[in-house]
């Protein structure tokens, strides 16, 4: 196939749209499904080449959930604990192959920024994520490929119009890339930068161990980053990102947005959100929202008389931000990457109120003084590698 019509571009109105090889070779990809659409495939190709590198630096199969040409989350294929198993709607599902684990944990970290996604797995889909993949509202999946029993559960989706799109894994595309913007053409060399342990030797502070767990973590970050819009900071826990924050001007909000979505992620975790009761046909979606506003600022909403009723069972008592703190303080040996560097130590401030002990980052801002002498009042390790991961 060497070109792809699509329906349209970004929005209805930009027609027509197409995707194709300038060299007039073949595209590297097979769609088995559906018609995907141009931010499908943006989404599909940025994630793609995600998982790819996690798959590489890890070892591990890997999976990322993206929206709107960010990661709404990304993770390894390590086993899921009974915790993460419920907080990720997956304890029905018994055994889980590992990639199954990566796509969990990947949707699960944010879900409500993971709603309509599109999923980029490392390995061949098998039944099991395919079941995953079933049940949530998405728009589509990219792999290597598919089970037999896994393509016929992905077909039948969206009434048969889930999009499904298998890609070459031994393509390569050419060393220099191109990008039209209002009708002048930019061109570059790729960011083939290898995210490896090489990166991660650079230790500023006071603090100099790493363990092998956090440099795993710290090359998700990075890695993650690497495909997120830029500014972008990148939150990380046990092989899985817990929290992104992508596409801000400030750095700093980068920080502070990622560390809510981390903290969403703990509190999710507290028995007194484990044991909410929500009435039998409240769909998962609906029981994300109610969890969220219920940890959130929004809570007094979804205790409101005449609203709990319609979500839970018996009505849940108040979360307080005495007890979220105190849920919040056990969290400790998070990592975090930052795509550029800290100009200020309130990130490093802001990092802290999410338990983070690994940064990160590539370090020259005219203050990296302060930052280090930050990192080192609360005894963390970062690493200054000097390597921007700016991506547009």
């Amino acid at each position: 196939m060497k070109e792809f019509e699509l329906k349209y571009g970004c929005n209805p109105n930009q027609k027509p749209a197409k995707i194709y090889m300038k060299n007039d070779g073949e595209l590297p990809i097979e769609v088995l499904n559906g018609r995907p659409g141009y931010i499908n495939f943006l989404d599909a190709f940025n994630g793609w080449q995600l998982v790819k590198e996690l798959k590489e630096a890890t070892g591990l199969p890997a999976a990322t959930s993206f929206k709107h040409v960010s990661p709404a989350g990304a993770a390894v294929g390590l086993p899921l604990s009974d915790v993460l198993a419920k907080i990720y709607w997956v304890d029905d599902l018994g055994d889980l192959s590992p990639l199954a684990c990566a796509y969990a944990r990947a949707r699960g970290a944010d879900r409500m920024s993971s709603f309509g996604d599109f999923i980029a797995l490392s390995d061949v889909c098998d039944v099991s994520t395919a079941k995953i993949i079933k049940r949530e509202v998405s728009d589509g999946v990219i792999a290597p490929g598919y089970e037999p029993e896994a393509l016929e559960i992905l077909k039948a989706k969206k009434n048969g119009n889930y999009n499904v799109i298998k890609i070459d894994p031994e393509y390569k595309p050419e060393p220099i890339e191109h990008k039209d913007v209002f009708g002048i053409t930019f061109e570059q060399g790729r960011n083939e930068i290898k995210i490896d342990d090489s990166l991660l030797t650079n230790v500023v502070t006071k603090n100099k161990e790493i363990p092998d767990s956090a440099k795993i973590d710290l090359k998700i970050a990075l890695i993650t980053l690497k495909y997120t819009q830029s500014n972008s900071v990148c939150y990380v826990k046990d092989g899985q990102a817990i929290g992104i924050g992508a596409g801000q001007q400030s750095r700093v909000h980068c920080t502070r947005l990622a560390g809510q979505k981390a903290d969403n992620w703990l509190l999710r975790q507290c028995p007194k959100v484990l044991n909410l009761q929500f009435v039998d046909d409240l769909g998962r979606a609906n029981r994300d929202n109610a969890i969220d506003n219920y940890i959130g600022d929004e809570y007094m909403d979804v205790l409101a008389e005449g609203a709990w009723q319609k979500i839970f069972k018996v009505k849940p008592e108040v979360f307080t931000r005495e007890e979220k703190d105190a849920w919040l303080s056990q969290m400790d040996g998070a990592a975090l990457g930052s795509d550029a560097f800290f100009p200020f130590s309130d990130n490093i401030e802001r990092a802290k109120k999410s338990g983070v002990k690994y940064i990160v980052q590539p370090g020259g801002s005219v203050r990296d003084d302060l930052v280090i002498e930050c990192a080192d009042k609360y005894g963390m390790a970062m690493v200054c590698n000097g390597v921007r991961l700016f991506h547009h």
